[in-house]
């Protein structure tokens, strides 16, 4: 079945989108990790907002080729 977007990014920019995710993705869970280990009041963890979202845009963009 044909996918309904065009495809506009090649295997080598999907690589740098797919590597850019994964390192937004482990600072995320390195920054959650060293806010629960330092004690830091729960409003800051807003903070993992940026890079879990920028993960998820990478990851997705990877994937959907968009």
């Amino acid at each position: 079945m044909n996918s309904p977007h065009a495809i506009n990014i090649g295997p080598r920019e999907q690589r740098k989108r797919r590597i850019m995710g994964f390192a937004a993705l482990a600072a995320g869970v390195l920054l959650a990790f060293a806010l629960i280990a330092l004690y830091a009041p729960r409003w800051s963890r807003i903070i993992l907002f940026f890079p879990i979202w920028i993960a998820a845009l990478g990851l997705f963009q990877a994937r959907e080729k968009t």
